[in-house]
């Protein structure tokens, strides 16, 4: 056997052999109950991480991803399938499962705003609570196909986000930021001062209907019972494949290489003729539709919707996930997420502290590991090539 080829299988396998056991790993933590086995498998994945990046075996598997990405996307999907599938009767189980994917829509989202063109957004909660109030209000007060009514979520969030193109351009840096706070800030407050919506109270959100098929209801399989939950996990999923291949397509492309110029240096890239203004634009909106049909969707999961589940703490969570992850690389996304929401919801124990420990992470990656957990790799613009 040729001896690159004998190499290359060597990585597949290796490849492989990690994804297995990050499956096994991840449905060994969401079965354990105690604390006290939550902390230990804690401990145990923490060692072998250290281990395996001491030897070299996380960028051999890490390789093995980047070279055979189709595969993995494929073994990634039919983890999420298995992990539903082992745990079809446990609703609180595949109530985090969906979250995280839908977590992962916002953040993929938040990754286009801030990974590739550098925009700062710290209203990403805001822009999610839109879409779940776009389907409350249209799912209470309009006969709307539910299809449809994610799809509005993500429209109006882009739209309402236009309102703070102006001030966004009009502005850089710590600056600019501060204007998605203040909007954080002022959505919050709009929202519960207006009887239409709810006011401090909150809205009612009906669950999914597709065609007949209700999600808030359990599903009887040859003489077993499905938690309703399980629909959830699975649309959810497949806006996942969507919004990814989406985002992965958009950073290959001319586009992406564009918001990569002027991410890293404005001037540099409007001396080349690059339009600052309208990538900025295609960033701040397409990341706003992303997070806007999550929100929409999410929505309709949890039934029950309230101005205290979008303040700007939240947004610091989902940008904490972004941080946290990796800058600009999607693939990361799955780990932080994970990361953020299912383990305070395992260790009750850090729940109220949740924020604090957040900040702490936040601030220690940014001190000692700036590009994140699983940092972006450069971009190889033509294959093969090395200088």
């Amino acid at each position: 056997m040729h001896p690159n080829r004998e190499t290359n299988h060597r990585g597949l396998f290796a490849g492989l052999l990690g994804a297995a056991a990050l499956c096994a790993y991840a449905m060994l933590f969401l079965l354990a109950e105690s604390e006290t086995a939550v902390i230990a498998l804690l401990v145990v994945g923490v060692v072998v991480a250290v281990f395996a990046e001491r030897f070299g075996l996380l960028g051999r598997v890490g390789r093995s991803f980047e070279g055979n990405e189709k595969l993995f996307s494929t073994v990634a999907v039919a983890g999420v399938l298995l992990t539903t599938v082992f745990f079809h009767e446990d609703h609180y189980v595949l109530f985090l499962l969906a979250t995280v994917l839908l977590y992962m829509v916002v953040c993929l989202g938040l990754n286009i705003q801030l990974g590739y063109a550098g925009l700062l957004n710290f209203a990403g909660a805001s822009f999610f609570g839109v879409g779940c109030y776009t389907a409350a209000v249209l799912n209470n007060y309009a006969a709307v196909p539910d299809l449809l009514i994610v799809l509005t979520g993500g429209i109006i969030a882009t739209l309402i986000g236009s309102l703070l193109i102006l001030p966004v351009l009009r502005t850089s840096g710590h600056y600019a930021a501060l204007v998605t706070i203040a909007f954080a800030l002022l959505f919050k407050t709009l929202i519960e001062v207006n009887d239409t919506l709810g006011g401090p109270q909150g809205l009612p959100v009906e669950g999914m209907n597709l065609l007949g098929w209700v999600f808030n209801n359990n599903v009887e399989l040859g003489g077993t019972e499905i938690s309703f939950y399980a629909s959830y996990v699975l649309v959810s999923l497949v806006l996942l494949v969507l919004m990814f291949a989406l985002t992965k397509r958009l950073e290959r492309s001319w586009i992406g290489l564009n918001m990569d110029a002027i991410r890293l240096d404005e001037v540099a890239s409007a001396c080349f003729g690059l339009s600052i203004v309208r990538w900025k634009i295609v960033a701040f909106t397409l990341g706003n539709f992303l997070i806007g049909l999550a929100g929409a969707l999410y929505g309709m999961m949890i039934g029950y919707i309230a101005p205290t589940n979008f303040t700007f703490g939240d947004s610091l969570i989902l940008l904490s996930i972004v941080l946290l992850s990796g800058i600009g690389n999607p693939w990361s996304l799955a780990v932080g997420t994970a990361i953020v929401v299912v383990l305070p919801e395992k260790l009750q124990i850090i729940q109220e502290y949740r924020f604090l420990l957040y900040s702490s992470v936040v601030i220690l990656m940014l001190l000692f590991r700036p590009e994140g957990l699983v940092p972006r790799r450069l971009r190889a613009y033509v294959p093969g090539w090395r200088p």
